[in-house]
C-alpha cells in the first residue's frame, strides 16, 4: 500500500513538472514571436514640406508594399494605402512598419480635415520620386532606423485623368433608389472581400454616379459604404456589394475600357443583431 501511494506521489509531481515547464516553454516561446516581430519592424522619421511654401502640417503620410499591389499613380487610380500616419503640425512624422519595399507618398487637405481617401483639387499631395521621376522605393530591413531628412515634393493635385484609354468601373451608389452622396465604392480583386481593399474611388457625386478607377483589366468585386474606415457598420451607415442577396458578383473590366451601369444598391444598418454576423464577412478592415 505504502509503495502504491509512493508511485501516485511520484506521477502527480512528473504532472506538476510537465505543466510546469510547458507553461515555461510556451511563455518562453510566445515572447520570442513577440521579441522577433519587434525586431522585424523598421522605424521610420521624417519631415514632409509643400514645393515652395510651407509644412505638410495636418496632412497624412501612405506607404505603399510594393509587394502587395501597383505602383500608385494617382492620376488614373487610387491604390488603398497599407500604412497610414498623422503629421504634426511642422509636418514630422514618426511611423514603424514591418521588414520590407515601399512606396511612399502624403496628402494635405485644403479643406483643414484629415479624410483619409483620394485626394481631391487642389489638395496638397506626392508620390516621392527618384532622379528619373519615377516612384521612390524604400527598402526597410529588419529593427533598422531610418531619417529620409526633409522632402519638398508635394503640389497642389490637379485632378483624376479624363483621358481616353483610361480603365474604370462607372455606376450609381442608391438607397431605395435614391442616391447616396458622399459614399464611397471599395474595390477587391478577391471575392472573399476580407481585409484592406485594394482599390477605392472619390467621394459618389450628389446625382449618385460614382467611378471607381483600376490599373488594368480583370475581375473586380465591389462594395458602397459611407465610411472609409473597417469594422463592422455602425447603427444607421449604409452599406452593399454589388451582387445579388448580398451575394458579390465579378464585375469584368478591360484595359483602357470602362465598364458603365454598375449600380450597387445598399441598405440603411439597422444596428447590432443576427443581421451584422452575416455582413461581417464583407466589412473591410482598416484600409
Amino acid at each position: 500500500m505504502i509503495i502504491y501511494d509512493n508511485i501516485i506521489k511520484g506521477v502527480m509531481n512528473m504532472k506538476k513538472v510537465v505543466f510546469i515547464f510547458s507553461v515555461l516553454f510556451i511563455s518562453i516561446f510566445t515572447l520570442s514571436g513577440v521579441f522577433a516581430q519587434e525586431q522585424s519592424k523598421c522605424r521610420i522619421t521624417g519631415t514632409l514640406m509643400i514645393k515652395d511654401s510651407g509644412s505638410m502640417g495636418g496632412g497624412l503620410i501612405h506607404f505603399f508594399n510594393v509587394e502587395t499591389g501597383p505602383i500608385p499613380n494617382p492620376a488614373k487610380y487610387w491604390r488603398v494605402p497599407d500604412e497610414i500616419a498623422d503629421l504634426n503640425e511642422k509636418g514630422e512624422f514618426t511611423i514603424e512598419l514591418p521588414a520590407g519595399k515601399y512606396y511612399m507618398g502624403a496628402i494635405k487637405r485644403i479643406s483643414g480635415k484629415k479624410d483619409v481617401g483620394p485626394p481631391v483639387k487642389g489638395d496638397f499631395f506626392f508620390i516621392s520620386s527618384d532622379e528619373k521621376g519615377d516612384p521612390k522605393v524604400y527598402q526597410i530591413k529588419p529593427g533598422e532606423e531610418i531619417n529620409i531628412g526633409t522632402l519638398s515634393e508635394a503640389t497642389p493635385f490637379e485632378g483624376w485623368a479624363m483621358k481616353d484609354g483610361l480603365t474604370a468601373i462607372e455606376g450609381s451608389v442608391l438607397l431605395n433608389e435614391e442616391p447616396v452622396e458622399g459614399a464611397l465604392v471599395f474595390g477587391y480583386t478577391s471575392p472573399r472581400m476580407f481585409g484592406k481593399p485594394d482599390f477605392v474611388s472619390d467621394k459618389v457625386a450628389k446625382d449618385g454616379r460614382y467611378i471607381l478607377r483600376v490599373p488594368e483589366g480583370g475581375s473586380y468585386y465591389l462594395m458602397a459604404r459611407d465610411l472609409y474606415g473597417g469594422g463592422p457598420p455602425g447603427e444607421g451607415s449604409i452599406m452593399g456589394v454589388y451582387g445579388k442577396e448580398k451575394t458579390p458578383t465579378a464585375v469584368r473590366v478591360y484595359t483602357g475600357e470602362s465598364a458603365k451601369g454598375i449600380n450597387i444598391n445598399v441598405i440603411k444598418f439597422p444596428g447590432r443583431g443576427p443581421r451584422e454576423e452575416g455582413m461581417k464577412r464583407f466589412t473591410p478592415d482598416k484600409p
